[in-house]
């Protein structure tokens, strides 16, 4: 997963007294690499397109002074030599160190005339962390050198991948008119990206994860090639869809490298689950997982002090919040002992061995491989496009009521993990499932945001829109079991329609009408007290599984009538020719596989 912090004026002395030294402790007057080699952690090292405009190359190690200039300072990496060499040509102080400013100053937003109280605290990057799922971070651990290795360069190409990504699509610099326009930018990124080892908990445990500090400083796409700030809010706002791609590609590049799939693992009854590498025994994971039990042993006090506050439960938002408040609160001080990776890697391997023996570390890899078989052998890796946007808007909406393009991009890049489990993707599948889901199951809600169209999903079918309404606003289940809930009704939906289309295709005697629902007048949508989001009346849960059988019950009556039409023009005429294999079944007509979609097995192509 990625998570996301600001980085200010001030954060230097967590930037080079932490980030860039692993989790170790780093004495005063020490140097950076000096502390780094103790530590035992690679030095940081530069990414993205936008090194050129600064003189600098990917893969150049990161130094101390470089990282203090550009993100302690907002000012060109290389800014020392330059005020030197424009000094020596008679310019002033002041004139010299101002060309070494990337874009504003700092200091005009600490001065008075400063219009907005927060720009008097302005931004100089971001801060992302980059972390695998749990099963990834034991088999690094404890797998054989081969196996690290390979784990190392699927983290390295997950995460320029999705870097890569977030300067294509995702970001912007301000452009004209205050600042309230938006542009690509002209070159891309400036990032840090410096690689860590092991968690914060109290005993170290593997976590293998990178922090990468990026810039926000960029060029804007003109001619005199100047230089301005990223649009912050904008890549805040992707960052959920940056995990999920970063997720998705760590799992295809696992897969493809060492030939292992994914499962889906409920981590809390009725939210989202996660995925992990198949065939890594279970209890690993809490023997990893020190630091998150921490997290949630304290989480439930401050769930139940937000339920009393606020008189219902947390949403999904709320409840991120409350994580990252537990986290704080359960931070521990870092170790001051220093381990190379090495000794990292024999202390965590005889822990191991101590807590579940020697066999359930040995046969670690040896087991994945077996249970990589077993789902590729029940699972097949096809992507059915219509019922993926059906799937993505269903979730989505329920969770949300009212979203925006980048939640259903989120969603769609979920949907393609849970299918392929691990198999590539083909390049821009994410952006069809959204933009069919966009052009044929959405309407506008507001000037910026959109809601699901039941109408498309349900036309003229106001008794089957009611599989919706119980799923929008019932706070006794939790948010995501009730959008799983909400997607495979739909997904029935849409299996009933092409079943009853496939047998509508064929000849037959005479047509037998498939009982509708009732044409009840549709409700009107109807605006949430609260938060504003378009919400429907609610009904009973019970409606799900009656429409269901409605859809079963005409299925099978329309089965049986053509059967009887053909016992009895048998009887009449004598039994009908068999056609030819080759036109046997019509291409338009076949019947297609099944599909999986989350929490299922198998689907429809």
């Amino acid at each position: 997963m990625i998570s996301q912090t600001k980085i200010r004026p001030g954060d230097g002395r967590y930037l080079f007294r932490g980030v860039m030294v692993g989790d170790g402790h780093r004495g005063a007057g020490t140097s950076l690499r000096a502390a780094q080699d103790e530590a035992g952690v690679p030095p940081g090292i530069w990414k993205g397109r936008g090194l050129a405009a600064v003189g600098l190359k990917a893969g150049d190690v990161v130094t101390e002074r470089q990282a203090e200039l550009l993100l302690g300072e907002g000012r060109h990496p290389d800014a020392d030599r330059i005020e030197r060499e424009l000094l020596a040509q008679g310019k002033s102080p002041a004139r010299a160190r101002r060309a070494t400013v990337l874009g504003r100053p700092i200091e005009h937003n600490r001065s008075p005339e400063t219009d907005k109280a927060k720009e008097r605290i302005p931004w100089l990057g971001m801060h992302l962390v980059f972390r695998p799922p749990p099963t990834a971070h034991i088999a690094w651990a404890l797998g054989d050198y081969e196996t690290r290795r390979v784990l190392e360069l699927c983290q390295d190409i997950a995460r320029d991948k999705t870097l890569a990504w977030m300067e294509d699509a995702v970001a912007q610099i301000r452009w004209k008119g205050g600042g309230k326009q938006r542009a690509r930018v002209k070159d891309g990124l400036i990032v840090a990206v410096f690689r860590h080892y092991e968690s914060r908990a109290a005993e170290s445990k593997p976590l293998l994860h990178d922090h990468a500090l990026v810039s926000i400083r960029a060029r804007r796409p003109d001619d005199q090639g100047t230089w301005g700030n990223l649009s912050a809010d904008s890549t805040l706002a992707h960052i959920v869809a940056a995990d999920t791609l970063y997720i998705l590609y760590f799992m295809e590049e696992v897969s493809a490298r060492l030939g292992w799939a994914w499962e889906p693992r409920e981590v809390t009854p009725g939210h989202r689950p996660v995925m992990e590498i198949a065939g890594i025994d279970q209890r690993l994971i809490g023997w990893q997982s020190t630091r998150r039990q921490q997290i949630e042993d304290a989480l439930p006090v401050l769930t139940a002090k937000y339920e009393e506050r606020q008189g219902h439960a947390p949403g999904e938002r709320a409840a991120y919040a409350l994580a990252c408040q537990a986290a704080d609160q359960t931070r521990p001080p870092k170790r001051t002992e220093l381990l190379s990776l090495t000794e990292l890697r024999k202390r965590w391997r005889d822990s191991a061995i101590r807590a579940y023996g020697a066999d359930v570390v040995d046969q670690l890899a040896e087991r994945a491989r077996a249970a990589a078989a077993a789902v590729g052998a029940r699972v097949r890796p096809v992507v059915d496009i219509a019922l993926a946007a059906v799937d993505v808007v269903a979730v989505v909406y329920v969770m949300r009521g009212a979203f925006k393009r980048h939640h259903l991009l989120a969603e769609a890049r979920r949907y393609l993990s849970y299918v392929l489990r691990g198999r590539p993707h083909q390049a821009g599948l994410d952006e069809t499932i959204v933009q069919t889901a966009v052009d044929d199951y959405t309407r506008p809600a507001s000037r910026r945001m959109m809601t699901a169209d039941l109408r498309a999903l349900y036309p003229r079918d106001t008794e089957d829109q009611a599989v919706l309404r119980p799923l929008t606003r019932k706070r006794t289940a939790p948010p995501y079991e009730r959008a799983r809930l909400a997607a495979d009704a739909l997904a029935a939906r849409v299996h009933a329609v092409r079943r009853a289309e496939r047998l509508g295709s064929r000849t037959r005697s005479r047509t037998v009408a498939v009982p509708a629902a009732s044409r009840s007048r549709p409700r009107p949508f109807r605006t949430g007290p609260k938060d504003g989001r378009l919400l429907e009346p609610e009904t009973g849960v019970d409606t799900v599984e009656q429409t269901r059988r409605t859809f079963e019950a005409a299925a099978a009556q329309v089965a049986a009538t053509l059967q009887d039409s053909r016992r009895a023009r048998e009887a009449a005429h004598g039994p009908r020719l068999q056609p030819t294999p080759a036109t046997a079944t019509p291409p338009h007509t076949r019947q297609p596989g099944t599909q999986h979609t989350p929490g299922r097995a198998t689907g429809v192509t």
